[in-house]
């Protein structure tokens, strides 16, 4: 065993970072305020020129939190940034007055960057200029050490102690000017971000999983940016019910017709026309506008321009030559689905049952979300094409090439090499 799994054997996790135990029924203490009060909002060159000054001379992690407008604008661009660092305090920065943000990046690009789950805020930040080198995701801390709930609120009071008020996180931050209860909840995403990045390392180093955790890190800090989606109109809510290829292709012109309107207008693209109403014009395939607005989502308040510009699309894809139709799906660069392994593969089947079941038993000694001791479509990978000779070093070279870390192929290797071996035909 690891020191890891021992101290998980021993006993449940205790709460980390002096905060009361979990048997003292002791309130969390509410964060009303910033220590040095709300900041002011920088939108000018000057200055941010200050504050990439401030910051450059502070000291020790960078508190980075970011703020989007998700559900009212296109994309997910940052509509504001927080940060704090020792020596240099909070600094609420708009990115629409400072689109360029690379100088106070370069800034602290040597310190280490602390973010609560940090992939969603990599991208938007990375639009303007901010990229870290190293980072500390809190939330993945949490994930790794146990914690059952690992909101940014939840860990700071399971951890620290203090309750934040979290009734702001789904407004438009794109709002201009941005009220003050808004501007003070910002603040305080960050106030005590680096004290739990601290609590939370300390938790880690006592279970044995520190090291995990900095693979972790490291792997997030180094991955490129996502690429484009390929056919992101196949993912419109209910397109399960669209089964035929004609459908199929009014989906795909009412969503593109849909996304240029959103970009253009810069607002949601639920806001233009719902998935729900994306779908019910495929499947009915209305053929003038009047049947059109008899449709959920096209209801008496759309205008006869809007519901031509919805029935020129549909119009479109009913003129399309059937050889040029999308086809059913999206070509499999994988394993089946593992619901079609017992029909295709038995053997596959079973090995796949057996190392799901070991993986599993695995996480619960780590106390750890299984999928994040190992990815489950390495491990359908590993079990579709096993090495034919399952060494230990043979499964290794498999986990590693499809990008498992270094402490994800020691922790699973043995029990996956158990699980194939056992259901080898």
């Amino acid at each position: 065993m690891t020191d890891a799994q021992d101290t998980a054997a021993e006993a449940t996790l205790r709460t980390p970072g002096g905060a009361p135990p979990a048997d003292v029924e002791t309130a969390p203490i509410p964060l009303l305020e910033p220590r040095e009060g709300i900041p002011p909002v920088v939108a000018d060159p000057d200055a941010l020129a200050d504050v990439v000054a401030a910051f450059a001379a502070g000291t020790g992690p960078v508190a980075v939190d970011a703020e989007r407008a998700s559900g009212y604008r296109y994309g997910q661009r940052a509509y504001l940034v927080q940060l704090r660092r020792e020596g240099a305090g909070s600094a609420l920065i708009d990115p629409v007055g400072c689109p360029d943000l690379s100088a106070l990046g370069d800034a602290v690009a040597d310190a280490e960057w602390v973010l609560h789950a940090a992939t969603q805020d990599l991208p938007c930040l990375r639009e303007i200029g901010m990229v870290p080198t190293r980072l500390f995701d809190t939330e993945l801390a949490g994930r790794l050490a146990g914690f059952a709930r690992v909101g940014l609120g939840a860990m700071v009071e399971n951890v620290l102690g203090y309750a934040l008020e979290k009734g702001h996180s789904a407004v438009d931050w794109s709002t201009r000017p941005l009220p003050d209860p808004w501007l003070r909840y910002a603040a305080l995403d960050v106030e005590l971000l680096v004290d739990l990045r601290d609590a939370l390392e300390a938790e880690l180093e006592r279970q044995g999983k520190l090291e995990w955790a900095r693979q972790e890190f490291a792997a997030i800090a180094a991955a490129p940016p996502a690429p484009p989606r390929k056919d992101p109109w196949r993912r419109t809510s209910g397109m399960h019910k669209v089964r035929r290829r004609r459908q199929m292709a009014v989906v795909r012109e009412l969503w593109n017709v849909r996304d240029h309107v959103a970009q253009r207008r810069d607002v949601s693209p639920g806001k233009v026309l719902g998935d729900g109403a994306i779908v019910e014009a495929a499947l009915n395939m209305p053929p003038n506008t009047h049947a059109l607005a008899a449709l959920p989502g096209f209801g008496h308040r759309m205008s006869r321009k809007q519901l031509e510009q919805w029935q020129s699309a549909i119009d479109r894809a009913r003129a399309i030559p059937e050889a040029e139709l999308p086809q059913p799906g999206q070509p499999l660069t994988g394993p089946p689905p593992p619901r079609a392994w017992a029909d295709k593969d038995p053997v596959a089947a079973a090995r796949l049952l057996a190392a799901r079941s070991a993986v599993s038993e695995l996480a619960e000694r780590l106390t750890m979300p299984q999928e994040n001791l190992i990815t489950p479509d390495t491990v359908r990978r590993l079990c579709w094409e096993p090495p034919k000779d399952p060494t230990p070093e043979a499964v290794a070279e498999v986990l590693a090439a499809h990008g498992a870390r270094p402490w994800q192929v020691e922790q699973v290797t043995p029990v996956l090499v158990t699980a194939l071996r056992t259901t080898t035909a």
